[in-house]
């Protein structure tokens, strides 16, 4: 992860761009967090960063963790990510907020979904279920036939069936950034982001779309133009 950061959804809005075009963002709380301590190859074996998100009190830390934390001058706080290969220079004691994605810039947000309960399989896999009507009774949101008969005779491994659904950690990819409140260290993120309303994400530099890309279509006018020059 080049670059990342703790973060809080609080919600979803709308907002305007220049053009008066309404685009749908959530909100997400992103930061202050602080550097709790830095990793380096020659100490650790690989370099990484561990943020510390939302500010917790001393006694309701665990003691191993809470001398983690006092090793590096750092203060008591409800989630702690690690970050590697971080690609801003950070020291422990610093602290780090929304400045570091910019409007324009592409995220992946990870989190875990809501969490739905014990669902059945129209609900929990889009199953279509049975007939309304024609004689069918009692088979109106239910699987089907799950058996082998004879041979194997045994479920096969991987049935869809009713089950727990939701609550699955899950990565949201090329989510663009829209506007950056740098007084209330907040995000507004084009798309849906994984998660209820006050759960934490994490929010990262997009895999697939890190800083100063550009669309296809963009990089082969540029092109084009270049060979002009050129000639």
């Amino acid at each position: 992860m080049p670059l990342g950061i703790l973060g809080k959804k609080l919600g979803q809005t709308r907002v305007y761009n220049a053009k008066g075009a309404i685009t749908s963002v959530t909100v997400v709380l992103a930061g202050p967090n602080r550097v709790l301590q830095c990793k380096t190859q020659q100490s650790d074996g690989y370099n990484a960063v561990q943020l510390g998100f939302d500010d917790q009190k001393e006694q309701r830390v665990t003691k191993p963790l809470l001398g983690h934390i006092k090793k590096f001058n750092g203060q008591a706080v409800k989630r702690i990510q690690e970050f590697r290969d971080f690609t801003k220079e950070v020291k422990p004691g610093d602290v780090v907020g929304a400045t570091l994605f910019a409007p324009g810039d592409f995220v992946d947000a990870i989190g875990l979904t809501k969490g739905r309960g014990f669902e059945g399989v129209v609900k929990r896999h889009r199953f279509a279920g049975g007939d309304s009507t024609h004689g069918a009774k009692g088979w109106h949101r239910r699987s089907g036939a799950i058996g082998q008969r004879l041979f194997p005779g045994t479920v096969m491994r991987g049935m869809r069936m009713p089950g727990h659904m939701g609550q699955v950690r899950r990565t949201v990819q090329n989510l663009e950034v829209i506007q950056v409140r740098e007084a209330e260290n907040i995000l507004l993120i084009s798309g849906a982001v994984p998660g209820s309303k006050g759960d934490y994400i994490v929010i990262r530099e997009s895999k697939k779309r890190p800083k100063g890309w550009k669309p296809h279509a963009e990089r082969a006018g540029n092109a084009d133009k270049g060979k002009g020059k050129k000639k």
